[in-house]
């Protein structure tokens, strides 16, 4: 068969595999395993389901909900009726969720369970394209009347009855998806303005993964985890569409805040985080160890240096002593197995980090733990992954080579410019936000870099994020916040200094670390503003800032900062989505603090 769409892709891999375990996800408490023909299965009837209740070839069709199977029935199903799936974050509010699914101009929504239906319902009014409101789980909803509303199953029993009666009309429906189709949707963060609909076409997809596949190669013994949200492309890509083109199986976490528990179960060998994920895993440790019996600490103190200087002869490729090898090997047994184990990153083989830079110091920490990670960079735009680091090619402090069949060019303003053919379609409704983006086949990505002598790329940061100080010195502040992100009390920082003579900084401290912090001294709070205002607390903060000033220059040293009285918020516009920062919002909000650090 075919493998030009992900539609023939993913049919093929059903033919392949058949009773295999394609999907797992748990329930109360216990792992369900879902073969590939049982997948399969769903994603027929659910397709069939949607085409008799009016969908055409070209529909957009939005999902809101958390990562389980059901949504990617949903997705699959509406690509196999040629259709365009549009995911949407689970923790929009009812006004951000509206915006997609009406500018998207979505005629069906496949919801979570009631609380997404009731955020649906109560923008209804602004969506008068909106016909249909498909419920995954219909707990709290069987006395809904809304006649909208329609539970999953109700669609997939249509769509077994289609099938009945005519077995030919879903191979006809998926005959006719072709390569140049647009297949997914992906609304980007939106950190500048309204978010943009980006749309991938199927031939998009499919290149990225061939290209992908040659250099961080996933196959079908691997494990992966799905936790991250699916309307991401990052983990629309890693945790579904890959795993379709390897054959690997998707192991759904119950949720974000279980996902620990869940690894330790799963124990995936195929793993992607967010840099905060890698963060709060290396706090973790950290914070646990302050705490650990004597032994356990002399042990660590001991056995962390082995796995550095293993780590630093592999990440350099040169030879490994024989001295060095048995430390490690020591090391792993009193050590590096068991935290891994904790972690749930004992059998990980390939671990990636992407979706933002990630300070090098967390990665090196890791590298010492004897977990390789990769850390690749891309954008929505160009599929996923436009460079990486991969298995034997590691230089920490890049992103890597560019994966085969991708040019990169840097501009004279230092932007990073790309080709290769899984550049995206373009922006819904937008021409000109398009036609600004891709320039002579050229995506113009809005990032800043630079590229060694060996063709690895450097990301310096956002173009529109650059730091200009009234010296005229260009500083980068997401090399400074990532820095100050690596201790255990930093949850978030924002450096701020444009036009100014120093830079300063607005820091949210990292809630359960410092609070167990002021616990152990016995200082009273009782609130989040309570604990970040307290004399000692500033002093603990200060100490960490004043560790961070001795890695950078004297213009890149915070002179002053102060700390947030609250926790940054996706409601409050603060963040978006992907909990990136809304820089102008943040700004504008604590405008009076900012004044204040450069009037004193």
């Amino acid at each position: 068969m075919k493998e030009d769409t992900l539609v023939h892709l993913f049919l093929s891999k059903v033919e392949a595999y058949q009773e295999r375990v394609a999907l797992r996800e748990k329930d109360l408490g216990v792992w369900q395993e879902i073969s590939w023909n049982a997948y399969g299965r769903h994603v027929r009837y659910f397709c069939l389901g949607m085409i008799s209740l009016g969908l055409k070839k070209g529909d957009r069709v939005s999902i809101f909900g958390n990562n389980e199977p059901k949504w990617l029935y949903a997705d699959l199903a509406a690509q196999c009726a040629g259709g365009i799936s549009v995911g949407v974050y689970p923790t929009n509010p009812s006004r951000e969720a509206a915006y997609v699914i009406g500018h998207s101009e979505s005629r069906f929504v496949v919801c979570d369970d009631q609380e997404q239906v009731d955020k649906v319902l109560e923008a209804k009014g602004d969506l008068p394209l909106l016909q249909k409101v498909f419920v995954m789980d219909m707990k709290g909803l069987r006395n809904y009347r809304d006649p909208m509303v329609m539970s999953f199953e109700a669609v997939e029993i249509l769509g077994s009855r289609i099938d009945e009666r005519d077995p030919d009309a879903f191979g006809w429906l998926t005959e006719a998806v072709r390569p140049e189709d647009v297949a997914i949707m992906v609304y980007t963060s939106g950190t500048t303005g309204p978010p943009k609909g980006a749309m991938l076409s199927h031939s998009n997809i499919v290149n990225f993964l061939r290209a992908q596949s040659r250099v961080i190669p996933q196959t079908d013994q691997d494990e992966v985890v799905s936790y991250l949200p699916l309307c991401h492309v990052a983990e629309r890509i890693m945790s579904f569409f890959l795993p379709m083109y390897s054959g690997s199986t998707v192991n759904f976490a119950e949720s974000v805040e279980t996902v620990t528990i869940d690894m330790r179960e799963i124990l995936p060998t195929f793993f992607l985080a967010v840099p905060r994920i890698w963060e709060k895993m290396m706090a973790s440790v950290i914070i646990k160890m302050k705490d650990a019996t004597w032994l356990k600490q002399k042990c660590y103190q001991i056995c962390l240096p082995w796995g550095r200087a293993y780590a630093d002869a592999w990440l350099t490729g040169g030879p490994i002593a024989m001295a060095q090898k048995i430390k490690y090997g020591l090391g792993w047994l009193l050590l590096f197995r068991k935290l891994r184990k904790e972690l749930g990153l004992l059998r990980t083989r390939i671990a990636l980090s992407g979706a933002a830079p990630i300070s090098p110091e967390v990665l090196k920490y890791f590298h010492d733990l004897g977990v390789r990670i990769y850390e690749g960079w891309g954008m929505t735009e160009e599929t996923g992954i436009a460079t990486c680091n991969r298995p034997g090619d590691i230089k920490l402090g890049t992103v890597g080579r560019p994966i085969p069949g991708t040019e990169i060019r840097i501009a004279d303003d230092g932007e990073i410019l790309l080709k290769n053919n899984h550049i995206f379609v373009g922006y819904w409704k937008d021409p000109e936000a398009t036609s600004r983006t891709i320039v002579d086949g050229w995506l113009y990505t809005g990032d800043v870099g630079e590229l060694d002598k060996d063709g690895r790329l450097r990301i310096t940061d956002r173009k529109k994020e650059i730091i200009i100080t009234s010296g005229g010195k260009n500083i980068a502040p997401s090399e400074i916040e990532n820095r100050l992100k690596c201790s255990p009390y930093i949850n978030e920082a924002i450096v701020v200094g444009d036009g100014r003579k120093y830079l300063a900084a607005l820091i949210q401290i990292e809630y359960d670390n410092v609070a167990k912090w002021a616990q152990e001294r016995g200082l009273a709070y009782t609130t989040f503003r309570s604990l970040a205002e307290t004399n000692e607390v500033v002093k603990l903060i200060r100490d960490e800032v004043e560790k961070t000033n001795r890695d950078f220059a004297q213009v890149e040293q915070i002179k002053k900062f102060r700390l947030l009285s609250k926790e940054l918020d996706h409601d409050d516009d603060e963040l978006t989505a992907t909990l990136k920062l809304r820089r102008k919002t943040i700004y504008r909000k604590f405008s009076a603090i900012i004044e204040d650090m450069y009037s004193q």
